[in-house]
C-alpha cells in the first residue's frame, strides 16, 4: 500500500531513522551531480514534504522537522508545505546548525546522504553543530529511498552524438585539453561529475534531466588524453559508441564508486562545487590522494567558439520569431480578460514547439501578471494561477533549447485597454536605460562580472530603487541555460561568479529589473556575446557585447522623454535589427506586427 500523506512519509522516515539508530536526516534538492534541476528519482525533498521550488532542503529529527527556503519562495513553501509537520525557516537568517542545536540534545546524531552533499557543505555545517555535541554522519544509503515506495526509476533515456559541426570541437580535442592541465597541475586524473560538463567534454547529449539536454553519468579524464565514461548501459547506442572511440572506455554507472579505489596512490583533481562528498570519501578510503581544482572544461566551456556563436545566433532567430508570434496573440486576446498564467505559457509553448527543431524548454516559464511579476522566481502551478488581468503588467521569462544553442528572453508588456501609468512607464524606462549601457558598455580585458553590474542600476538608483537578482548569468551552448563560471551581479553577497574574468566568447544574459510588491514588475532580458571591440589609438584588449537576442521592446511603457538621443538611436537601431532578423521568419499579420512595433520610435 502507497503511502499518500506526507504526514504518513514523514512518520515512515521517523521509523527508519530509529531502525538505523540515528536522531535525524538532511533532505536537500540534489541529485549525485549537483545538478540545477534534478530528475523525478532525485526529488526526495518534493516527496516528503510537496514543496516544488528549485531550491531549499529540509531536516527531520524523530521530534522537529523544518522546511528552510529564502525570499524567493516564503509565499510557496507555506502554500505547499503543512505548517503543522515542517517548521517554516528563512535563509540566510536561519541556519540549520543553529536549528539542530535547539532541538537536539548533546550526543544527538544527525544523517546525511553524501552523495547528495559537497564537502564544503559538510564542513560548514560540523563547525556549527559540534561544539554542541552534534555530530553530522554519512549515511550508508537514502533512508527516503528505503520508504519511498512508488521512486521512479532514472530517466531510461538513450544518450545523443552532439554534432562535431555544431560543436565546433572534437572531443579528443577537448580531452588533450585537459590532459595537458592535468600535467601542468600535477594530477593522474580529473573527476568530472558535473552532468554539463561531461556532455561538453564528450561531445554528448541527452534526456535525463528536465530542461537540460544531458545524460546521467560521470567522466574520468585522465593526464593521457583517455577517459572512462560510467553511464547506464541501456543509455548506450552503436553510434555512441563508435563516436566515443577507443580512447573513452565506457562502464556501468553502478561501477563508479568501485573505479575510484583503482586510483589508489595517485592524485585526482576534484572541483569543490560539483564534487559530492561521496567521490572524495570514496577516492580516500582507496588510497588516493585528491585536490579540489576547478573543473577544467567550465571555463572552456563558458567560451563558445564560432560554430558554437554561430548555432546560438539561429537558435535566437527561430525563438525570436516564436517569441513575436505570441505576443502579438497575447496582444489581441489578454485584453478580453479570458487568458491566464497557466494558458500564456502553454500558448507560448505552443509557438515554440511549431519549430521541429525545438527539444525543450530551457526552464520553466515565468508567466507573471499583476502582482505576481512583482515575484522575480514566480512559478506558475494550479493553485497560484490567475487571469490576466486587462489594464496591467505581465511579464514573461522563457527560453528553448535548439539544434544549436539555448535561449532565455524577458518581455514585459502592457496589457490594455487604456495606458500604463506614469510610474510604470518611469521605471520600465530606467530599466531599459540601464538595459542598454550594460549593452553599450566597453571594457579592458580583466575586467570583471562585478565590475558591471552598476551600469544596469545607475538610472533605478537614482531614483531611489533598486532590484535584488543579480544582473547576468552564463548561458551554455545546448546545455545548462545558467553556467558558470561568469556572473554580472553586485561582488557583495557571496555571489559566485562576480570575480570572473570576463572573455570574448562568453555569454551573458543582460536582464535588470524592477518590483514593486504586490502592484507589477519589470525585467527586460536579451543574451549577449562578448566579443573584442577595436578602438582607435587603443592600448591593451578591450571587449564589448554584441546582443543575440531579438524580439521588439514594449513602445508603450517607454517614456521616450526619459530617453537621451543616444538611447533612442540604440533603441531605433535594436529594432532594425529585430526586423532584419525576423522578417524572413514570419508573414502576414506576425509580420505586420513586428513590423509595427519595430518602426522607429
Amino acid at each position: 500500500m502507497l503511502m499518500q500523506t506526507h504526514e504518513a512519509r514523514l512518520a515512515a522516515l521517523r521509523e527508519e531513522l530509529k531502525r538505523r539508530g540515528v536522531d535525524g536526516f538532511v533532505v536537500p534538492i540534489s541529485d549525485e551531480h549537483m545538478s540545477e534541476y534534478v530528475g523525478d528519482y532525485a526529488q526526495r525533498l518534493k516527496w516528503l514534504t510537496g514543496f516544488g521550488g528549485s531550491a531549499g532542503y529540509a531536516c527531520v529529527t524523530l521530534t522537529h522537522a523544518a522546511i528552510f527556503v529564502d525570499g524567493r519562495y516564503t509565499v510557496q513553501v507555506r502554500e505547499q508545505v503543512d505548517g503543522n509537520l515542517f517548521e517554516y525557516k528563512s535563509v540566510p537568517a536561519d541556519t540549520l546548525g543553529a536549528w539542530l542545536a535547539e532541538v537536539c540534545e548533546s550526543g544527538a546524531k544527525i544523517a546525511y546522504d553524501p552523495w547528495l552533499h559537497t564537502w564544503a557543505w559538510v564542513e560548514a555545517v560540523e563547525k556549527q553543530v559540534e561544539p554542541k555535541g552534534i555530530a553530522m554522519v554519512p549515511a550508508k544509503s537514502n533512508p527516503i529511498d528505503a520508504v519511498w515506495a512508488d521512486r521512479p526509476a532514472p530517466s531510461p533515456a538513450e544518450a545523443k552524438v552532439h554534432d562535431e559541426a555544431m560543436a565546433g570541437r572534437s572531443s579528443a580535442d577537448k580531452r588533450a585539453a585537459v590532459a595537458d592541465w592535468l600535467a601542468k597541475e600535477g594530477h593522474d586524473a580529473v573527476v568530472i561529475p558535473a552532468l554539463d560538463s561531461v556532455a561538453w567534454l564528450l561531445n554528448i547529449r541527452g534526456a535525463d534531466v528536465p530542461h537540460t539536454p544531458v545524460a546521467l553519468s560521470y567522466v574520468i579524464a585522465r593526464k593521457d588524453g583517455s577517459a572512462e565514461l560510467f553511464i547506464a548501459p541501456e543509455k548506450v547506442t552503436p553510434e555512441l559508441a563508435r563516436h566515443l572511440g577507443n580512447a573513452v572506455t565506457i562502464r556501468h554507472r553502478a561501477a563508479f564508486e568501485g573505479a575510484l579505489a583503482e586510483y589508489a596512490g595517485q592524485s585526482v583533481a576534484l572541483d569543490p562545487d560539483f564534487a559530492v562528498v561521496g567521490i572524495a570519501q570514496a577516492l580516500r578510503a582507496g588510497g588516493a590522494k585528491f585536490a579540489f581544482k576547478q573543473d577544467p572544461t567550465i571555463l572552456a566551456k563558458a567560451i563558445k567558439n564560432p560554430a558554437e556563436q554561430h548555432g546560438q545566433r539561429d537558435a535566437q532567430a527561430r525563438d525570436g520569431a516564436a517569441v513575436s508570434r505570441f505576443l502579438r496573440w497575447l496582444e489581441i486576446e489578454a485584453p478580453k480578460g479570458g487568458v491566464d498564467e497557466l494558458s500564456a505559457a502553454a500558448k507560448l509553448q505552443a509557438f515554440r514547439e511549431e519549430d521541429p527543431g525545438l527539444s525543450g524548454l530551457s526552464f520553466d516559464t515565468i508567466s507573471a501578471a499583476a502582482g505576481h511579476a512583482a515575484l522575480p522566481h514566480y512559478k506558475v502551478d494550479e493553485d497560484s494561477n490567475i487571469l490576466i488581468p486587462p489594464s496591467s503588467i505581465y511579464l514573461v521569462d522563457s527560453g528553448g533549447q535548439y539544434p544549436g544553442g539555448t535561449t532565455d528572453i524577458t518581455r514585459t508588456v502592457w496589457i490594455g485597454p487604456g495606458e500604463p501609468t506614469q510610474e510604470m512607464r518611469d521605471r520600465n524606462t530606467r530599466v531599459l536605460k540601464g538595459h542598454i549601457q550594460l549593452a553599450r558598455a566597453v571594457f579592458p580585458q580583466g575586467t570583471v562580472g562585478g565590475q558591471l553590474d552598476v551600469l544596469a542600476r545607475q538610472y533605478l538608483w537614482e531614483a531611489g530603487v533598486d532590484y535584488a537578482h543579480g544582473t547576468g548569468h552564463g548561458v551554455g551552448s545546448v546545455l545548462a541555460v545558467h553556467e558558470g563560471p561568469q556572473r554580472i551581479a553586485k561582488p557583495s553577497g557571496g555571489q559566485a561568479g562576480t570575480g570572473q574574468e570576463l572573455h570574448a566568447g562568453m555569454i551573458l544574459s543582460n536582464e535588470p529589473g524592477y518590483y514593486k510588491p504586490n502592484a507589477f514588475g519589470i525585467r527586460i532580458e536579451n543574451l549577449v556575446l562578448t566579443e573584442e571591440r577595436q578602438i582607435a589609438g587603443m592600448e591593451g584588449r578591450w571587449l564589448g557585447f554584441e546582443t543575440l537576442t531579438f524580439v521588439p521592446l514594449d513602445r508603450k511603457l517607454i517614456d521616450k522623454a526619459l530617453l537621451t538621443a543616444e538611447e533612442i538611436a540604440w533603441v531605433d537601431a535594436y529594432h532594425a535589427k529585430v526586423r532584419d532578423v525576423l522578417s524572413p521568419r514570419l508573414s502576414g499579420d506576425d509580420l505586420a506586427w513586428v513590423e509595427r512595433e519595430t518602426a522607429p520610435l
